[in-house]
């Protein structure tokens, strides 16, 4: 025992009294623990200090060290250097300083306390660096800059939170800090109860300490915010490529039942010409909401409402919730003891909680076995065609969401309680359905969705915001959390549109849907007991609103499917924070201005509320185009936007490449056969990268797969598409290429003269039917848009003006 044990005072690492090297990096012993520094690559060290044995065990980390670096010592420090950062290691006492390869400060310990201990809890102390701002962490409400707040993550079932509640359903403990033109990322690795403290009530330091375990965090450096990004989900892994059908529109209700009421709805959309890809089932569909049942009152025949909707082209999204009720006779119940995969008390007897079904046990996720077994069960639902599955209830949420802290897991033979084990059981639940599901689709990708997270979860899981509120304020704090889970590397999130908890007014669904068509996972949902919150339900001129919407999310699906792939690729949110590429502009963290965030690379979405007609909108540095009329605007200014109910501020980057498809029909098949480039002048050079595949199998890891990069250079004059890439053929037989802002109205393809066409183009095609008061028939249009009809091609296009 050392004296941190008896005292419970404030005890660091001590000094250093002797290090070795080992692969990757060295090992310290001090006058208190021990420690180790390992370089992962160029980029990202690790910093592993304990005062017992080393707990390496991590269900978020996949990447394994292999950097080089360059070590020099002296009488008081160790200095570790990358061919991108420094690491000073002070002996006495042992504190840690990052620098750039200039000298440059990026972050530093609090020179006094460094790592620490208070009993079990231990504590890193970081010196505040003058004006640092903090942004990331994920699941928080709140501001998009951290400073001066503190957070904890305990993974939690917070029912109608409000702007202020923490903590929320997710943990991922990894956050961005940004001073003096340097920003640097810090992932810190152990799933018990953490605090983050960014100079809350206090202004000398921020902190990050967890209630028990290692202090076990990785540093990451990098020249600019996305690069960070890239390096963390090198660390803990990158999304798989979601089905193609999963980012379509999504309806669902808590709950559709009995089956002709399913059926009647998703009859409904093909009826008002909505697009819609997915129906999603509640508990309802359950027989007395147990696991792996059907209602046979409600729900006859599942195998066969599930085929009719797929011939009407819908997929079919289950709810899948872990509380297997204690119930014997009940084949997953008898059948999971059989197997020894529910969690259980340290006396062995199993931990029994309160849920929808009753009293209930728990499949450990953490076990082998149990994810095993949990595969088999779902093999009822993959063997009636559900290809999708929705991951609730996993905080572990239980009547008085309390869980003792005394329950044991297994954790792949690492035996350990739930104080370590609570804050990633929504993880392994996730990866045990994605796992699962993915060998019994037969070679189809499924969809995955989940609500309680740990960092990594984007390896197996889309994740939304939980039981949000139909409010203002909660439309508004939905953005600001996808935004802040994509800093995180959760490129797939979304937010109950609509609001699931009270009843939305026809002008907040309006609202809530146009920019919930601007979220990667879009999915309108409500609650029982409330009213009807379909797109056609709030009457007809949000029905007309929400059609639009609709619409034009499916006409850019041939941009935001790229954009998914891309994610896969680098990690990069599909809805991104203005901070990721304007890190150093006060204006982005103003409180008028934080919601505002880039829609994959070019599209900038300006969220406001339902009453507004007009709103301040910050449009940072560059060149900028309203996207339904072409105006252009200079950048680093703050305009007045028009913003009715039928519309909402939407911009799009100078010299950005948009694909799109003309037309959408009923769902993600239905896009035509002609592809859209639309290309927005402006001074810097650009490239997009096209991808397309068959968008429901993995064929695509195999190389059949459509890719071609789109370079737009103003300097030459030029616009070259790549050769394609992959074996896959397009569903495209023609090219329209569409001009915006060109002072040039002729074109040569390959050097040679083309015939330049033009047209009145419309985004959307009606606004608005009524006329109650004066003209509100809106008709979006840009006057004589110059395009060139093409063949499309598979090899090279030059176009020139």
């Amino acid at each position: 025992m050392t004296d941190i044990d008896k005292h419970n005072t404030n005890q660091s690492l001590g000094d250093l009294r002797r290090y070795t090297k080992i692969d990757h990096g060295i090992e310290g012993h001090t006058s208190h623990g021990t420690f180790k520094v390992v370089v992962y690559n160029p980029h990202t060290i690790r910093i592993h200090a304990t005062l017992a044995q080393y707990n390496d065990h991590s269900y978020a980390v996949v990447d394994t060290p292999s950097g080089d670096f360059k070590l020099e010592e002296s009488e008081t420090s160790l200095v570790i250097t990358t061919s991108k950062i420094q690491l000073i290691l002070y002996r006495t006492p042992v504190r840690f300083v990052f620098k750039d390869l200039k000298g440059n400060v990026i972050n530093e310990d609090d020179a006094a306390f460094g790592t620490s201990w208070i009993g079990e809890q231990v504590s890193t102390y970081k010196k505040l660096q003058p004006d640092e701002r903090f942004i990331g962490l994920g699941e928080k409400t709140g501001s998009l800059d951290r400073r001066g707040n503190g957070y904890q993550n305990w993974n939690t079932d917070n029912y109608a939170y409000h702007n202020g509640s923490d903590p929320l359903y997710c943990s991922t403990p990894f956050y961005i800090g940004i001073h003096a033109g340097q920003a640097y990322g810090i992932y810190f690795d152990n799933s018990h109860k953490t605090h983050f403290n960014f100079g809350a009530s206090n202004n000398r330091f921020m902190s990050f300490a967890a209630d028990r375990g290692d202090m076990n965090y990785y540093f990451i450096y990098d020249d600019s915010v996305s690069g960070i990004i890239e390096y963390y989900t090198q660390l803990t892994g990158r999304m798989e490529l979601p089905p193609l059908w999963s980012i379509g529109y999504q309806q669902c209700r808590y709950s559709y039942y009995p089956d002709k009421e399913v059926l009647s709805t998703a009859r409904t959309f093909r009826e008002k010409d909505i697009p819609a890809d997915v129906i999603v089932l509640d508990i309802h569909y359950m027989d007395q909401f147990k696991i792996f049942t059907w209602d046979k009152n409600h729900f006859p025949d599942p195998a066969g409402m599930i085929q009719t909707l797929k011939e009407q082209g819908f997929h079919v999204v289950v709810m899948c919730d872990p509380g297997i009720k204690a119930e014997d006779g009940y084949a997953p119940y008898e059948s999971g003891k059989e197997h020894d995969i529910f969690l259980k008390y340290p006396d062995g007897t199993h931990y029994s909680g309160q849920v929808w079904p009753g009293w209930c046990y728990f499949p450990d996720f953490t076990k082998p076995e149990a994810r095993e077994w949990w595969k088999n069960s779902l093999k009822s639902y993959s063997e009636i065609g559900i290809d999708g599955f929705w991951n609730d209830m996993n905080e572990i949420a239980t009547w008085g969401n309390t869980l003792p802290e005394l329950i044991e897991f297994d954790f792949d033979g690492n035996k350990t309680s739930s104080r370590e084990g609570r804050n990633v059981y929504g993880l392994q639940m996730s990866r045990s359905t994605y796992e699962g599901t993915r060998e019994l689709l037969n070679g189809k990708r499924p969809f995955n969705l989940t609500r309680s997270a740990f960092s990594g979860i984007q390896r197996y899981a889309a994740v939304w915001t939980g039981d949000n509120v139909a409010n203002e304020e909660h439309m508004m704090l939905g953005v600001r959390l996808v935004n802040s889970l994509g800093l995180t590397g959760i490129a797939f999130a979304g937010y109950d549109i609509g609001g699931f908890v009270g009843n939305a007014h026809e002008s907040l669904f309006a609202r809530w849907l146009q920019i919930g068509a601007f979220s990667p996972f879009f999915r309108g949902h409500s609650m029982v007991n409330s009213r009807d919150s379909e797109p056609w339900s709030y009457g007809e001129e949000v029905e007309e609103v929400s059609r639009n919407f609709i619409t034009l999310r499916y006409k850019l699906l041939p941009y935001l499917y790229s954009c998914f792939y891309m994610a896969t690729k680098t990690g990069i949110p599909v809805s991104r924070s203005l901070a990721i590429y304007y890190p150093e502009d006060a204006h982005i963290y103003d409180g008028l201005f934080e919601q505002q965030y880039l829609f994959g690379p070019s599209l900038m979405v300006a969220p406001v509320e339902s009453n507004a007609s007009l709103a301040k909108v910050y449009l940072p540095e560059g060149e900028w185009y309203e996207f339904f009329t072409d105006k252009k605007h200079i950048g680093q200014q703050q305009i007045i936007a028009e913003c009715s109910i039928e519309t909402v501020p939407l911009y799009v980057k100078g010299s950005a490449i948009i694909p799109m498809a003309p037309y959408a029909k009923n769902n993600t098949q239905g896009l035509g056969t002609t592809l859209e480039i639309h290309i927005y002048y402006g001074q810097d050079k650009n490239e997009f990268f096209y991808y397309e595949d068959d968008g429901e199998s993995y064929a695509y890891k195999e190389g059949d797969f459509h890719q071609r990069t789109i370079a737009f250079d103003p300097d030459k004059s030029q616009l070259k598409i790549a050769e394609v890439e992959g074996s896959y053929s397009s569903r495209f037989d023609a090219l329209k290429i569409c001009f915006h802002g060109f002072e040039s109205s002729r074109f040569k393809v390959n050097s040679k003269l083309a015939d330049t066409f033009y047209e009145d183009y419309r985004y959307i095609q009606k606004i608005s039917n009524f006329d109650p008061v004066g003209d509100r028939r809106q008709e979006f249009v840009l006057k004589d848009l110059p395009y060139l009809l093409l063949d499309y091609t598979t090899g090279p296009l030059t176009i020139s003006w």
